[in-house]
């Protein structure tokens, strides 16, 4: 079954709700940057969190999260949009541990427990919308919990998961986002957070097949959800060659001739994707005649 994600309102619109199946999306992050366990489902819940949040926006608006704690992973960033096109990266994607005493991947050593959650949105205005928290947990989940609720001001609840196979393959990734709105009485929230209490890892769910849907009618009750939107998520960054031959030509004729004399030529590699751009002398030369042509 192909990624896509569900949204949702509840109880007559007094919440809001997302949910996710980002098994595929984890594991081409996971081939692109070669992740170990422990740091492919920092990297997996940093972006399907992502996701879900990007599909908060409209039209081209667009956002990038990023955590940074004092762990090995080092900042670990996401990219997403309100097309379902989601991108990241890890700055240290071989980490791995020992499971932790729950028996799990062990993501708050990984990523560490002091440091910051941040999030930009690019709005298409003149400036962009910025929220920093401090890192409360580092697994994640919580984090973005703690960023709902102190920087954007609306109670959430956020759970995002990823089981791996034994050959470092992702096995399962999904995650949800429940918000609390205005109506919402204190017996609904109750129950709400009972249900989350009870209900098992997401990605065990989504590795049974559940869907997003049917996680939400756990979640609520089938009777109690009103299913918005369904919209695929897939991996997609967009860097290309072309990308980089005007950043390239954006450094000036002095800095290409000393590609030209020096190395012989440019090499780059995109962050996010982790994928690498040649360009040889030749190509060099003609960004340089470009140039005198502008």
């Amino acid at each position: 079954m192909s990624d896509y994600l569900v949204k949702a309102t509840a109880y007559d619109g007094a919440v809001r709700a997302y949910a996710i199946q980002s098994t595929a999306l984890v594991e081409e992050a996971r081939r692109r940057h070669d992740t170990w366990a422990t740091a492919s489902a920092a990297l997996g819940r940093m972006m399907t969190i992502s996701a879900m949040m990007g599909t908060m926006l409209k039209g081209d608006d667009k956002l990038t999260v990023k955590l940074e704690g004092n762990g090995p992973t080092g900042p670990i960033v996401a990219d997403s949009n309100a097309k379902g096109e989601v991108r990241g990266y890890i700055t240290n994607p071989h980490v791995d541990f020992e499971l932790s005493e729950q028996g799990k991947l062990d993501v708050r050593r990984a990523v560490g427990t002091e440091g910051f959650l941040s999030v930009v949105k690019d709005l298409g205005l003149k400036e962009h919308f910025t929220g920093q928290v401090p890192i409360v947990s580092g697994e994640v989940s919580e984090d973005f919990t703690y960023y709902f609720a102190r920087s954007e001001q609306v109670p959430s609840a956020v759970g995002a998961g990823v089981l791996v196979n034994p050959d470092h393959s992702i096995l399962a990734a999904g995650g949800f986002i429940i918000q609390i709105m205005p109506g919402a009485t204190e017996e609904m929230i109750d129950t709400i957070e009972q249900n989350i209490a009870s209900i098992p890892p997401i990605s065990s769910l989504i590795q049974e097949g559940i869907s997003p849907e049917e996680i939400l009618y756990r979640l609520f009750g089938k009777e109690n959800v009103h299913v918005l939107q369904h919209m695929p998520v897939r991996f997609h960054c967009s860097c290309s060659r072309e990308r980089i031959k005007n950043a390239v030509r954006g450094l000036g004729d002095e800095e290409i001739d000393m590609m030209i004399e020096e190395d012989g030529g440019a090499d780059a590699t995109c962050h996010f994707c982790n994928e690498h751009y040649h360009l040889n002398v030749e190509d060099l030369k003609e960004l340089k005649q470009a140039g005198d042509y502008q």
